[in-house]
């Protein structure tokens, strides 16, 4: 294994901490709306949404938090193989990958409570419609 092979994954890496990054920035933003939603009126759907928005925010720190793992096991990686530690930076590389892997399969499980949530949402809107339409 050459100093290069675990250098490819850095930008991988970077990118995938980025779109972390935004989905947290994006959690928050809905937390924050559904905290002054819940100010102005008690709603079941807010509380719903709020318990969901809490196990999705765990996620993200999780997945996160194996990303920046991933990201430091590459780069110790690749100073192990500058110093040619050859076997050190192969399985400080393996380990990156399976942080990886693991940040990855967080990322999923996020991705599936977000569509719950969304259904969720989704479901509101619905019933709401149909009340008004039958007062109608």
């Amino acid at each position: 294994m050459t100093l290069t092979t675990p250098a490819l994954l850095f930008p991988a890496i970077s990118l995938l901490l980025l779109a972390y990054t935004n989905r947290f920035l994006t959690l928050a933003q809905l937390i924050r709306k559904l905290a002054d939603e819940e100010r102005d009126q008690h709603h079941e759907v807010a509380a719903r949404q709020i318990l969901m928005l809490r196990q999705r925010i765990s996620l993200t720190k999780r997945m996160q938090l194996a990303g920046v793992l991933s990201f430091l096991l590459c780069t110790l990686s690749m100073f192990a193989l500058f110093l040619s530690l050859e076997m050190l930076g192969m399985v400080l590389f393996g380990i990156s990958l399976l942080s990886l892997s693991v940040s990855l399969i967080y990322s999923l499980w996020e991705v599936t409570l977000s569509t719950n949530a969304l259904n969720v949402q989704l479901q509101d809107i619905e019933a709401l419609k149909q009340s008004r339409a039958s007062r109608r």
